[in-house]
């Protein structure tokens, strides 16, 4: 598993000075209660969690940049920030803004944030940031070398710099797409989830019409999973694969021997045993899209009809990892 893997996660909706915000302790609870876990109960992330929700539990400019400093010091395998909370941009800008923030652009600059993960030993750092123009992370602005992300760094926020980060009675539209991604909407076919499957599910939620766009940027040359949940199919099923296609153009044939069901007149011939064993795991290959019937709408009917079935592109890929033993 490696050395490690720590995150911070931040939700401040109480401001001295700023308009008050009301779904951001809730969001980094959810985001904490995710990541503390694997879905089958294992530890994964050792979490910290920091929220403002009144006068008397604050996240100050200082106290959130000191968490930060510490969250990218060490050798660990992963060190993740979530942050919701308010944000602010400008000419010179953005900025994370803390309890104590007056005008945003003296809350914490995303510049230092950058710099601190950007210089981090940690192997993979990773930033999710669901607070309004946190799109600014990672671009130019006024400083080239915020634009360039280091080995091993990547960056997904809730909007671009130019965008609110949209909210809803349940909370931040973002964060509540990212605990969705996490919960196992954006798992493989493994049960892995990694920030390129959290971001592409985000995205095709958001839709074309969404005034809200989120943005990621990655420099990772390395897997990195988040989390681990449920396949969707089991491991000696999805190893089948190889065996019932030997190569990746192989086209499977079928014949009602297959398919223990059969309603439709003038179907006669009896199912055999290893035949409909061996269809059961084609029918679940084909429910996760890597093999397809070939001239039917049906595997059913691909089998009623004696035709046959094939690997899709994606099944190709997931023989290819087996052959190799890479599953």
């Amino acid at each position: 598993m490696g050395k490690g893997r720590k995150a911070l996660i931040v939700g401040i909706d109480y401001y001295t000075d700023l308009a008050q915000l009301s779904g951001c302790v809730d969001d980094a609870h959810a985001v904490k209660q995710v990541l503390d876990r694997h879905a089958d109960g294992t530890k994964n992330f050792q979490t910290k969690l920091l929220t403002g929700t009144g006068p008397n539990d604050v996240v100050s400019r200082k106290m959130l940049k000191e968490e930060i400093r510490e969250l990218f010091a060490g050798d660990e395998e992963i060190a993740l920030l979530y942050f919701a909370g308010h944000g602010h941009a400008e000419a010179t800008g953005g900025y994370l803004c803390g309890t104590d923030t007056t005008d945003g652009d003296d809350g914490l600059p995303l510049g230092e944030v950058l710099k601190l993960a950007n210089d981090s030993t940690v192997t993979n750092k990773i930033l999710l940031l669901d607070s309004c123009y946190s799109g600014v992370a990672g671009t130019a602005a006024n400083d080239a070398r915020f634009a360039e992300l280091s080995q091993g760094l990547t960056i997904l926020t809730a909007s671009s710099a130019k965008q609110y980060a949209h909210e809803t009675d349940e909370g931040g539209v973002f964060t509540n797409l990212l605990v969705d991604a996490l919960n196992g909407a954006a798992g493989n076919l493994l049960g892995e989830i990694t920030p390129g499957s959290v971001y592409a599910h985000i995205d095709q939620s958001l839709g074309s019409w969404d005034r809200q766009r989120p943005l990621f940027r990655t420099n990772v040359n390395s897997f990195v999973s988040l989390r681990q949940v449920h396949p969707p199919i089991s491991i000696d099923d999805l190893k089948a694969i190889a065996t019932l296609f030997p190569s990746g153009d192989h086209e499977f044939p079928l014949d009602p021997t297959f398919e223990p069901d059969r309603p439709i007149d003038g179907v006669v011939v009896d199912p055999v045993e290893e035949n409909t064993r061996r269809f059961a795991i084609l029918q679940k290959l084909n429910r996760v899209n890597l093999v397809v019937p070939v001239g039917a709408t049906h595997m059913y009917h691909a089998a009623i009809e004696s035709r046959g079935c094939k690997l899709t592109v994606l099944g190709e890929h997931y023989r290819r990892l087996v052959v190799k033993e890479h599953i």
